[in-house]
C-alpha cells in the first residue's frame, strides 16, 4: 500500500513538472471580437464581414444599410448584434431615438421593438455611447425590462467605468458581457496593433477577452494581419459562446 501510494504521488509530480513545458496542452484563451457603428459604410463593413465568421457585428438600427448589412453578415455566419444608440454625458452628434434616462418606459419599449425589425437575426445589443444611459440605474432597468421579451443577450460596451448596465442586467436575469478592451480609439495601426496584443494577454490571463473596434480601414488591416499571424493558445469565437461562460 505504501509504494502504491508514492508511485502515484510520484506520477502526479511527474506530470506537474512536465506541464511547464507544454503551455499548449491549456485550452486556448477566447477572444471576441465586435465591430460596431455597421449601417453607415458598406463597402468596408462587408470586409469585415469576409475576414471572419467569428466577428461579430453591431449594427445601428436607423443607419441607412441596417436591414442590407445584417442580412448579408447573417449569409456569411456571423453574429449580429443591434447597436443601441445612448445618452453619453459629453455633447455630440445623437442618432434618431438615442435613449435617455428620462424616457418613459412606454418610450424605450418602442424603440427597442423597431430595432429589433431593423435588425433581423439580431441575437444581443450593446451600447452606442451611452456613458450618461448605462451609469443611471433607473434608466437602465428601463432598458433591461425592455428586453426581456427577445432572447437578446447584453455587451456593456463599457463607455463608463461608472456603468451599471452589468448590475441590472442580472436583476433582470439577462444574459450579459462586458468589453474588455477599445481597438481604435486611436486610428493609426500602430496603436490598434498595441490594442490587439493587449487583448491576446487578457485572453491569455483570463481565459477569454472581448475587445470593440470599428469600420475603419486601418482597423480592418491590422485585423487582417494579426488574423493570419494569431498564436496557437489563442482562438478567436464567437461573442454569443462566452455567454455561458460569464459570472460577471
Amino acid at each position: 500500500m505504501i509504494k502504491i501510494s508514492f508511485l502515484i504521488s510520484y506520477f502526479f509530480t511527474i506530470c506537474c513538472f512536465l506541464l511547464q513545458f507544454f503551455p499548449n496542452t491549456v485550452q486556448a484563451g477566447k477572444l471576441a471580437i465586435v465591430i460596431d457603428d455597421f449601417g453607415y459604410r458598406k463597402n468596408i463593413e462587408e470586409k469585415f464581414i469576409l475576414l471572419s465568421t467569428n466577428i461579430t457585428v453591431s449594427i445601428l438600427p436607423n443607419s441607412p444599410h441596417a436591414e442590407k448589412m445584417a442580412l448579408y453578415a447573417h449569409q456569411h455566419g456571423n453574429d449580429i448584434m443591434i447597436h443601441l444608440p445612448m445618452a453619453p454625458i459629453s455633447k455630440q452628434y445623437l442618432e434618431k431615438d438615442t435613449l435617455t434616462p428620462d424616457m418613459s418606459l412606454q418610450e424605450i419599449q418602442r424603440i427597442v421593438s423597431e430595432a429589433v425589425l431593423k435588425v433581423p437575426y439580431a441575437i444581443g445589443l450593446n451600447n452606442h455611447m451611452g456613458s450618461k444611459m448605462t451609469a443611471n440605474a433607473e434608466g437602465m432597468r428601463k432598458v433591461m425590462e425592455s428586453l426581456i421579451n427577445y432572447p437578446l443577450f447584453f455587451l456593456d460596451s463599457r463607455t463608463i467605468a461608472k456603468s451599471k448596465a452589468m448590475a441590472i442586467a442580472r436583476e433582470y436575469n439577462i444574459p450579459a458581457v462586458k468589453r474588455d478592451i477599445f481597438l481604435d480609439d486611436l486610428q493609426d495601426e500602430k496603436s490598434i496593433a498595441i490594442q490587439f496584443n493587449l487583448a491576446i494577454e487578457l485572453a491569455r490571463k483570463h481565459d477569454q477577452a472581448i475587445v470593440i473596434g470599428h469600420p475603419y480601414h486601418s482597423t480592418y488591416n491590422v485585423l487582417k494581419r494579426k488574423l493570419s499571424q494569431l498564436p496557437d493558445d489563442i482562438e478567436v469565437v464567437k461573442l454569443s459562446s462566452l455567454l455561458k461562460n460569464s459570472t460577471d
